[in-house]
């Protein structure tokens, strides 16, 4: 169910009074939304993240967090799961928030790490336990310490997978392929192992993963869905060709914190919005003109552009 490419999708915004003022009138822009949702689904994106990093969570109120991750379960209809971003370095708030998205009908929640505050390995497995334990969809792992100064250790992964029957896989944003490897065998064939780093997807594909929790199928969603499909195909060779494609498109997509590039990007191509919420801003003007050259290259701009 939770395989191929699941977009990390971004939360378009739109200002109030038809301009924005650093960030501070923007407000969800819930149609937009839809029409990137309707894009996906015709373009084969596989499921659906809403309030993940990518979609600026950390400046969400709570009312806007959970109206985001209704409109998403409400627009997809059931075409394509929903996997809910539900996470927090606070117990009690990523519990609120979880058992919001379950009575939702969410078909699953991403959990990330807790931030900042740096729990021991123990304290990781009780965070993740009473969210597990706190509803009964399924629950993903998000392992990605260097956004959350923390490594979800794979012992610990296995710990939670054996002791908690709904936590069923892990977004892994380590970097490390032996430490994916490490989580794939102590866990077994059916925990998930799924990418966050769009560059790392084919790597971890040959070593057991499913899929991928993507930034980059924001702007190229059918591509990604591509070397996905052709790699579980057996079509290496041709997996290989759109991955080596969308490299140099994956790096600018990284050349300022994400999700500043892929929203930039997006407002250019005309998908959405480039609005961002403070502390996010626009742009650094050379970072810019490397971003829409990596766009020109691979086609989704005219010269002109």
């Amino acid at each position: 169910m939770f395989e191929g490419s699941i977009v990390a999708i971004v939360t378009p915004f739109s200002a109030k009074g038809g301009s924005a003022s650093g960030g501070k009138d923007l407000v969800v822009d819930e149609k937009t939304l839809k029409d990137l949702i309707e894009f996906h689904l015709k373009n084969e994106t596989n499921g659906f993240v809403p309030c993940g990093t990518t979609g600026e969570s950390p400046t969400l109120s709570f009312e806007e967090h959970d109206r985001v991750i209704e409109l998403t379960i409400q627009a997809v209809r059931g075409r394509a799961p929903v996997i809910a971003g539900t996470g927090s370095n606070s117990t009690a708030e990523a519990i609120m928030l979880t058992r919001h998205a379950a009575k939702a009908g969410a078909d699953a929640s991403l959990q990330v790490s807790p931030y900042y505050n740096r729990p021991t390995q123990k304290g990781l497995y009780l965070h993740f336990k009473a969210i597990a334990d706190s509803v009964s969809i399924p629950i993903i792992l998000y392992n990605i310490a260097s956004r959350t100064g923390v490594n979800i250790e794979p012992e610990t992964i296995a710990r939670l997978a054996r002791d908690c029957k709904n936590i069923v896989g892990v977004k892994e944003a380590s970097g490390s392929l032996d430490q994916m490897s490490r989580i794939h065998s102590l866990c077994g064939e059916n925990f998930l192992l799924i990418s966050g780093d769009d560059s790392l997807t084919l790597p971890l594909l040959s070593i057991g993963g499913i899929g991928v929790i993507s930034v980059i199928a924001n702007i190229i969603p059918k591509d990604v869905s591509s070397m996905v499909q052709e790699f579980r195909k057996g079509n290496v060779k041709k997996a290989q060709e759109l991955h080596y494609k969308m490299l140099p498109l994956i790096k600018a997509l990284f050349i300022e914190t994400n999700p500043i590039p892929v929203k930039t990007a997006m407002g250019i191509m005309g998908l959405c919005s480039l609005d961002l919420r403070l502390p996010l801003c626009q742009m650094e003007e050379g970072n810019l003109e490397k971003l829409k050259k990596s766009l020109k290259d691979y086609g989704l701009l005219k010269e002109k552009e």
